[in-house]
């Protein structure tokens, strides 16, 4: 496989047949090492992103997801390396007030091209993502990978960064206090090429997927500092209220908007954009992003 001239693929997932054979109680007592804890990153935070993404998907591709009938596990981050790390190094730097989180990668979107909500024309022409995208190991004939190339748009990812373009105007405007971020990177799907979403895994593997992915999130969220927690959808606004109440001390306030999947009718009733503006009025988030931008 190519290297990529903005990222190693081994910046993202080292792998090797000694840590295939480590346990996952001795993965997470490793990253506690590993991991940056607040106050103490690197000048680059983006490596920091990097390092906690990499953890994470080494331990959640040890997990078995069969009983959920998941047959293919697709991780961007690996073989959509490129522009994933693209946007991270170009997006990640600098402190941010809000952060964005969304569940994990559609297979229309961050699936093709390791951006989060990444519709692939919002992905290209506004977020200006550049890189190449490898085949998936074990790549699902009903869902492949066509990274940049794909043709068909992802609805999420168009409606989502439609609403911070008219609220931020621009990418610069938008990353210089805000981020966007996945709760838990992987895809899933069965044979057919079904979606499986963490919350609609078997309770035993979400637990173990929701174990990992609070761990990474607080990991996240420590090393943004972050004000505002505005959550996609209701499933991860749950997760990082949960893992709020074991950080008393932090001063962030936590919400959430519509998910803009189309098989959410909640963000079919009408323009979902406008829908989702409001709930950042009454967050009290739109306001952070428009005099922080001058807008």
């Amino acid at each position: 496989m190519a290297v990529s001239k903005v990222c190693k693929q081994s910046d993202i997932l080292k792998t090797s047949a000694t840590e295939d054979e480590e346990s996952l109680e001795h993965r997470h007592k490793r990253r506690e090492t590993e991991i940056p804890s607040t106050g103490t990153h690197s000048d680059n935070i983006c490596d920091d992103i990097l390092t906690i993404e990499r953890i994470q998907c080494e331990l959640l591709l040890q997990l078995d997801y069969s009983s959920s009938h998941v047959t293919h596990v697709y991780n961007p981050i690996d073989y959509a390396s490129e522009p994933h790390c693209y946007y991270v190094r170009q997006y990640g730097n600098g402190k941010k007030q809000v952060l964005f989180i969304g569940m994990n990668p559609g297979p229309f979107g961050m699936a093709q091209n390791g951006v989060p909500f990444g519709d692939v024309t919002q992905v290209k022409e506004w977020l200006g993502v550049k890189g190449q995208v490898f085949k998936p190991e074990n790549e699902n004939p009903n869902r492949p990978v066509k990274g940049l190339s794909i043709t068909r748009n992802e609805v999420s990812g168009t409606r989502f960064w439609s609403l911070m373009k008219s609220i931020a105007g621009t990418p610069k405007a938008f990353f210089s206090i805000c981020y966007v971020h996945n709760y838990c990177p992987l895809c899933f799907m069965t044979a057919s090429g079904k979606n499986v979403t963490p919350p609609s895994l078997k309770v035993r593997e979400r637990k173990q997927l929701e174990s990992i992915c609070d761990k990474s999130l607080t990991d996240f969220i420590l090393l943004s500092n972050v004000r505002y927690i505005v959550c996609v959808g209701k499933y991860v606004e749950t997760r990082a209220k949960l893992i709020a109440k074991d950080f008393t001390s932090w001063k962030i306030e936590i919400g959430s908007i519509t998910h803009p999947s189309p098989i959410n009718p909640s963000a079919n009733r009408g323009d979902w954009v406008a829908m989702a503006t409001q709930q950042l009025r009454e967050m009290n988030v739109l306001p952070v992003m428009i005099n922080e931008n001058h807008i």
